[in-house]
Protein backbone atom coordinates (compact mmCIF):
# COMPACT_ATOMS: atom_id res chain seq x y z
CA UNK A 1 0.00 0.00 0.00
CA UNK A 2 1.02 3.64 -0.30
CA UNK A 3 -0.06 6.71 1.60
CA UNK A 4 -3.10 7.13 -0.64
CA UNK A 5 -4.47 3.97 0.98
CA UNK A 6 -4.08 5.35 4.50
CA UNK A 7 -7.16 6.83 6.14
CA UNK A 8 -6.92 10.16 7.96
CA UNK A 9 -5.93 11.36 10.42
CA UNK A 10 -2.92 9.06 10.71
CA UNK A 11 0.76 9.27 11.59
CA UNK A 12 3.36 8.61 8.89
CA UNK A 13 7.01 7.87 9.69
CA UNK A 14 9.63 8.36 6.96
CA UNK A 15 12.14 5.56 7.55
CA UNK A 16 14.88 7.13 5.45
CA UNK A 17 14.77 10.25 7.65
CA UNK A 18 14.72 8.13 10.80
CA UNK A 19 17.83 6.29 9.60
CA UNK A 20 19.62 9.56 8.83
CA UNK A 21 18.69 11.15 12.16
CA UNK A 22 19.82 8.12 14.17
CA UNK A 23 23.07 7.80 12.25
CA UNK A 24 23.95 11.47 12.69
CA UNK A 25 23.50 11.25 16.46
CA UNK A 26 25.40 7.97 16.84
CA UNK A 27 28.23 9.27 14.67
CA UNK A 28 28.51 12.36 16.88
CA UNK A 29 28.51 10.24 20.04
CA UNK A 30 31.15 7.91 18.64
CA UNK A 31 33.35 10.81 17.57
CA UNK A 32 33.26 12.33 21.06
CA UNK A 33 33.46 9.19 23.18
CA UNK A 34 29.89 9.48 24.45
CA UNK A 35 27.52 6.64 25.33
CA UNK A 36 24.03 7.04 23.89
CA UNK A 37 21.03 5.78 25.85
CA UNK A 38 18.10 7.05 23.75
CA UNK A 39 14.79 7.99 25.31
CA UNK A 40 11.94 5.94 23.84
CA UNK A 41 9.18 8.35 24.94
CA UNK A 42 9.19 9.85 21.45
CA UNK A 43 8.63 6.77 19.31
CA UNK A 44 7.38 4.17 21.85
CA UNK A 45 8.27 1.41 19.38
CA UNK A 46 10.45 -1.61 20.32
CA UNK A 47 11.35 -1.83 16.62
CA UNK A 48 13.11 1.54 16.79
CA UNK A 49 14.62 0.84 20.20
CA UNK A 50 16.27 -2.25 18.74
CA UNK A 51 17.48 -0.21 15.78
CA UNK A 52 19.01 2.38 18.11
CA UNK A 53 20.84 -0.36 19.99
CA UNK A 54 22.00 -2.01 16.76
CA UNK A 55 23.58 1.31 15.77
CA UNK A 56 25.53 1.47 19.03
CA UNK A 57 23.30 2.68 21.86
CA UNK A 58 24.09 0.99 25.17
CA UNK A 59 20.44 0.63 26.16
CA UNK A 60 17.29 2.72 26.38
CA UNK A 61 15.63 5.26 28.63
CA UNK A 62 11.92 5.02 29.49
CA UNK A 63 10.15 7.73 31.43
CA UNK A 64 7.42 5.72 33.15
CA UNK A 65 7.32 2.24 34.63
CA UNK A 66 4.59 1.11 32.24
CA UNK A 67 6.66 2.27 29.30
CA UNK A 68 9.65 0.33 30.63
CA UNK A 69 7.52 -2.80 31.04
CA UNK A 70 6.27 -2.52 27.46
CA UNK A 71 9.82 -2.14 26.20
CA UNK A 72 10.94 -5.21 28.17
CA UNK A 73 8.02 -7.10 26.63
CA UNK A 74 9.40 -5.97 23.27
CA UNK A 75 12.82 -7.47 23.97
CA UNK A 76 14.74 -4.59 25.54
CA UNK A 77 17.09 -5.87 28.24
CA UNK A 78 18.82 -2.69 29.50
CA UNK A 79 16.44 0.01 30.71
CA UNK A 80 16.99 3.25 32.63
CA UNK A 81 14.02 4.79 34.45
CA UNK A 82 14.95 8.39 35.38
CA UNK A 83 11.94 8.87 37.64
CA UNK A 84 11.17 8.71 41.37
CA UNK A 85 9.20 5.46 41.82
CA UNK A 86 6.89 5.60 44.84
CA UNK A 87 4.21 3.38 46.35
CA UNK A 88 3.90 -0.35 47.06
CA UNK A 89 2.18 -1.24 43.79
CA UNK A 90 4.81 0.44 41.64
CA UNK A 91 7.68 -0.92 43.73
CA UNK A 92 6.33 -4.46 43.32
CA UNK A 93 6.17 -3.95 39.54
CA UNK A 94 9.66 -2.45 39.57
CA UNK A 95 10.93 -5.48 41.48
CA UNK A 96 9.36 -7.84 38.93
CA UNK A 97 10.91 -5.87 36.06
CA UNK A 98 14.29 -6.04 37.82
CA UNK A 99 14.14 -9.84 37.60
CA UNK A 100 14.00 -9.86 33.80
CA UNK A 101 16.07 -6.91 32.62
CA UNK A 102 19.11 -4.86 33.54
CA UNK A 103 17.48 -1.93 35.30
CA UNK A 104 18.45 1.33 36.96
CA UNK A 105 16.40 4.15 38.43
CA UNK A 106 16.88 7.59 39.96
CA UNK A 107 16.02 9.33 43.20
CA UNK A 108 16.27 12.89 44.42
CA UNK A 109 14.92 12.44 47.95
CA UNK A 110 15.25 10.19 51.00
CA UNK A 111 11.66 8.82 51.01
CA UNK A 112 12.12 7.44 47.49
CA UNK A 113 15.39 5.77 48.48
CA UNK A 114 13.75 4.34 51.60
CA UNK A 115 11.08 2.74 49.42
CA UNK A 116 13.71 1.21 47.14
CA UNK A 117 15.72 -0.07 50.11
CA UNK A 118 12.68 -1.70 51.71
CA UNK A 119 11.67 -3.55 48.54
CA UNK A 120 15.12 -4.40 47.16
CA UNK A 121 17.06 -6.32 49.79
CA UNK A 122 19.18 -8.84 47.86
CA UNK A 123 22.85 -7.75 47.88
CA UNK A 124 23.62 -10.30 45.16
CA UNK A 125 21.21 -8.57 42.78
CA UNK A 126 21.09 -4.91 43.83
CA UNK A 127 19.05 -2.17 42.19
CA UNK A 128 21.23 0.52 40.62
CA UNK A 129 20.19 4.04 41.66
CA UNK A 130 21.42 7.34 40.25
CA UNK A 131 20.99 10.61 42.11
CA UNK A 132 19.07 13.14 40.04
CA UNK A 133 20.53 16.65 40.00
CA UNK A 134 18.84 19.92 39.12
CA UNK A 135 21.54 21.58 37.03
CA UNK A 136 19.31 24.54 36.15
CA UNK A 137 16.24 23.23 34.33
CA UNK A 138 14.05 23.59 37.41
CA UNK A 139 12.56 20.11 37.34
CA UNK A 140 13.34 17.32 39.80
CA UNK A 141 16.78 16.97 41.33
CA UNK A 142 18.93 17.80 44.33
CA UNK A 143 19.95 21.42 44.46
CA UNK A 144 23.55 21.14 45.64
CA UNK A 145 26.54 18.84 45.43
CA UNK A 146 26.29 18.37 49.20
CA UNK A 147 22.77 16.97 48.84
CA UNK A 148 24.00 14.62 46.12
CA UNK A 149 26.65 13.25 48.49
CA UNK A 150 24.07 12.79 51.26
CA UNK A 151 21.75 10.75 49.05
CA UNK A 152 24.57 8.74 47.49
CA UNK A 153 25.71 7.81 51.01
CA UNK A 154 22.22 6.56 51.90
CA UNK A 155 22.04 4.52 48.69
CA UNK A 156 25.47 3.03 49.25
CA UNK A 157 24.51 1.95 52.78
CA UNK A 158 21.44 -0.02 51.66
CA UNK A 159 22.29 -3.73 51.10
CA UNK A 160 19.95 -4.13 48.12
CA UNK A 161 20.93 -0.92 46.36
CA UNK A 162 24.04 0.33 44.63
CA UNK A 163 25.00 3.92 43.93
CA UNK A 164 25.40 4.11 40.15
CA UNK A 165 26.12 7.78 39.49
CA UNK A 166 24.42 11.07 38.65
CA UNK A 167 21.64 12.00 36.26
CA UNK A 168 20.32 15.37 35.07
CA UNK A 169 18.03 16.93 32.50
CA UNK A 170 20.05 20.10 31.87
CA UNK A 171 18.75 23.50 30.76
CA UNK A 172 19.12 24.36 27.10
CA UNK A 173 22.11 26.38 26.00
CA UNK A 174 23.85 26.46 29.39
CA UNK A 175 26.53 23.87 28.85
CA UNK A 176 29.22 25.65 30.86
CA UNK A 177 26.92 26.02 33.87
CA UNK A 178 26.03 22.33 33.70
CA UNK A 179 29.70 21.35 33.36
CA UNK A 180 30.59 23.36 36.47
CA UNK A 181 27.67 21.95 38.50
CA UNK A 182 28.47 18.35 37.61
CA UNK A 183 32.21 18.78 38.14
CA UNK A 184 31.60 20.13 41.65
CA UNK A 185 29.32 17.17 42.41
CA UNK A 186 31.79 14.64 41.01
CA UNK A 187 34.59 16.17 43.09
CA UNK A 188 32.46 16.10 46.25
CA UNK A 189 31.43 12.48 45.70
CA UNK A 190 34.99 11.42 44.96
CA UNK A 191 36.18 13.08 48.16
CA UNK A 192 33.49 11.13 50.03
CA UNK A 193 34.75 7.86 48.57
CA UNK A 194 31.83 7.51 46.15
CA UNK A 195 33.14 8.49 42.70
CA UNK A 196 30.26 8.31 40.19
CA UNK A 197 30.94 5.82 37.45
CA UNK A 198 28.12 7.16 35.32
CA UNK A 199 27.03 10.77 34.71
CA UNK A 200 23.97 10.85 32.49
CA UNK A 201 22.44 13.91 30.84
CA UNK A 202 19.98 14.35 28.00
CA UNK A 203 17.80 16.48 25.76
CA UNK A 204 17.66 16.73 21.98
CA UNK A 205 18.11 20.53 21.64
CA UNK A 206 21.72 20.40 22.85
CA UNK A 207 22.54 16.94 21.50
CA UNK A 208 25.14 18.24 19.08
CA UNK A 209 26.73 20.25 21.88
CA UNK A 210 27.01 17.34 24.30
CA UNK A 211 30.79 17.29 24.03
CA UNK A 212 30.82 20.72 25.71
CA UNK A 213 29.95 18.91 28.96
CA UNK A 214 32.87 16.47 29.36
CA UNK A 215 31.84 15.73 32.96
CA UNK A 216 29.02 13.61 31.50
CA UNK A 217 29.69 10.29 29.80
CA UNK A 218 26.14 9.29 28.81
CA UNK A 219 23.54 11.17 26.76
CA UNK A 220 19.79 10.50 26.54
CA UNK A 221 18.24 12.16 23.46
CA UNK A 222 14.63 11.39 22.56
CA UNK A 223 13.00 13.61 19.96
CA UNK A 224 16.06 13.47 17.67
CA UNK A 225 14.74 10.30 16.02
CA UNK A 226 11.84 12.21 14.41
CA UNK A 227 12.39 15.93 14.92
CA UNK A 228 9.53 18.43 15.04
CA UNK A 229 8.85 22.16 14.79
CA UNK A 230 9.73 22.69 18.44
CA UNK A 231 13.19 21.20 18.01
CA UNK A 232 13.77 23.15 14.81
CA UNK A 233 12.77 26.35 16.63
CA UNK A 234 15.31 25.49 19.32
CA UNK A 235 18.05 25.00 16.75
CA UNK A 236 18.17 21.24 16.32
CA UNK A 237 17.64 19.87 12.81
CA UNK A 238 15.55 21.26 9.98
CA UNK A 239 12.01 20.81 8.73
CA UNK A 240 13.13 18.68 5.81
CA UNK A 241 14.66 16.20 8.28
CA UNK A 242 11.49 15.74 10.32
CA UNK A 243 10.45 12.11 9.97
CA UNK A 244 6.97 12.21 11.54
CA UNK A 245 3.99 13.82 9.85
CA UNK A 246 0.29 13.72 10.51
CA UNK A 247 -1.70 12.90 7.38
CA UNK A 248 -4.90 14.99 7.32
CA UNK A 249 -7.75 15.70 4.91
CA UNK A 250 -9.32 19.05 4.02
CA UNK A 251 -12.99 18.53 4.89
CA UNK A 252 -14.29 22.08 4.37
CA UNK A 253 -13.49 25.41 2.68
CA UNK A 254 -16.02 27.81 4.29
CA UNK A 255 -14.28 30.84 2.76
CA UNK A 256 -11.53 31.30 0.15
CA UNK A 257 -9.06 32.05 2.94
CA UNK A 258 -10.04 29.28 5.36
CA UNK A 259 -9.68 25.51 5.21
CA UNK A 260 -10.81 22.99 7.81
CA UNK A 261 -8.88 19.78 8.48
CA UNK A 262 -10.10 16.53 10.00
CA UNK A 263 -7.21 16.77 12.50
CA UNK A 264 -7.62 18.79 15.66
CA UNK A 265 -6.03 18.66 19.10
CA UNK A 266 -6.67 14.90 19.32
CA UNK A 267 -4.37 14.38 16.33
CA UNK A 268 -1.91 17.30 16.33
CA UNK A 269 -1.79 17.99 20.09
CA UNK A 270 -2.09 21.57 21.30
CA UNK A 271 1.53 22.41 22.12
CA UNK A 272 2.85 25.70 20.82
CA UNK A 273 6.46 26.46 19.93
CA UNK A 274 8.65 29.22 18.56
CA UNK A 275 6.99 28.93 15.14
CA UNK A 276 3.54 30.28 14.29
CA UNK A 277 0.53 28.01 14.46
CA UNK A 278 -0.10 24.37 15.31
CA UNK A 279 1.95 22.64 12.63
CA UNK A 280 3.72 23.03 9.30
CA UNK A 281 1.83 21.90 6.18
CA UNK A 282 4.59 20.60 3.92
CA UNK A 283 2.94 21.37 0.58
CA UNK A 284 1.54 24.74 1.65
CA UNK A 285 4.30 26.28 3.79
CA UNK A 286 2.65 29.71 3.83
CA UNK A 287 -0.54 28.31 5.39
CA UNK A 288 -1.01 28.73 9.15
CA UNK A 289 -2.97 26.33 11.33
CA UNK A 290 -4.35 29.07 13.54
CA UNK A 291 -6.56 27.09 15.91
CA UNK A 292 -7.56 23.59 16.94
CA UNK A 293 -10.78 22.22 18.29
CA UNK A 294 -10.83 18.58 19.33
CA UNK A 295 -11.58 17.24 15.84
CA UNK A 296 -10.89 20.17 13.51
CA UNK A 297 -7.85 22.18 12.49
CA UNK A 298 -8.52 25.72 11.22
CA UNK A 299 -6.11 26.86 8.52
CA UNK A 300 -5.52 30.43 7.33
CA UNK A 301 -4.74 30.33 3.60
CA UNK A 302 -4.54 34.07 3.01
CA UNK A 303 -0.78 34.03 2.37
CA UNK A 304 -0.94 31.10 -0.07
CA UNK A 305 -0.58 31.58 -3.81
CA UNK A 306 -2.16 28.15 -4.32
CA UNK A 307 -4.75 26.66 -2.00
CA UNK A 308 -5.88 23.12 -1.19
CA UNK A 309 -9.23 21.79 -2.34
CA UNK A 310 -11.84 19.89 -0.35
CA UNK A 311 -10.75 16.26 -0.14
CA UNK A 312 -7.07 17.07 -0.59
CA UNK A 313 -4.73 15.23 1.77
CA UNK A 314 -1.93 17.10 3.53
CA UNK A 315 1.11 16.10 5.56
CA UNK A 316 1.69 18.18 8.68
CA UNK A 317 4.88 18.39 10.75
CA UNK A 318 3.52 18.81 14.30
CA UNK A 319 4.89 21.16 16.89
CA UNK A 320 5.63 18.35 19.35
CA UNK A 321 5.89 14.85 17.95
CA UNK A 322 6.21 13.05 21.31
CA UNK A 323 2.67 14.01 22.32
CA UNK A 324 1.31 13.13 18.88
CA UNK A 325 2.75 9.62 19.17
CA UNK A 326 0.76 9.07 22.36
CA UNK A 327 -2.50 10.01 20.59
CA UNK A 328 -2.48 7.14 18.08
CA UNK A 329 -2.72 3.36 18.37
CA UNK A 330 -0.30 2.75 15.50
CA UNK A 331 1.90 4.50 12.96
CA UNK A 332 2.60 3.81 9.30
CA UNK A 333 6.27 3.27 8.46
CA UNK A 334 7.10 4.26 4.89
CA UNK A 335 9.84 4.78 2.31
CA UNK A 336 9.19 6.89 -0.77
CA UNK A 337 5.47 7.03 0.07
CA UNK A 338 5.21 3.23 0.15
CA UNK A 339 4.02 1.77 3.44
CA UNK A 340 6.36 -0.95 4.70
CA UNK A 341 4.76 -1.68 8.05
CA UNK A 342 1.93 -0.72 10.36
CA UNK A 343 3.52 -0.58 13.80
CA UNK A 344 1.48 -0.64 17.04
CA UNK A 345 2.57 1.91 19.64
CA UNK A 346 3.04 -0.60 22.43
CA UNK A 347 3.52 1.85 25.30
CA UNK A 348 0.83 4.34 24.34
CA UNK A 349 -0.97 5.54 27.47
CA UNK A 350 1.46 3.77 29.82
CA UNK A 351 1.50 6.71 32.22
CA UNK A 352 1.77 4.69 35.44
Amino acid sequence: MDINDVDTPSVLIDLDKVDANLKAAQDYANAHGLILRPHVKTHKLPRFARLQQDLGAVGITAQKLGEAEAMADGGMDDVFLPYNILGRTKLDRLHALHQRTTLCVTADNAPTIAGYAARFTDPSHPLAVLVECDTGAGRCGVQTAHEAVDLATVIDAAPGLTFAGLMSYPPQGKTQHVQTWLTDAIDALTAAGLPPERVSIGGTPDLMRAAEIPAANEYRPGTYIYGDRMQVAWGHGALDRCALTVLATVVSRPTPDRAILDSGSKALAADLCGAEGHGHITTYPEAVITALSEEHGIVDLSACAHRPEIGERLQIIPNHCCVVTNLFDHVYLMRNSRIEETAPITSRGRLR
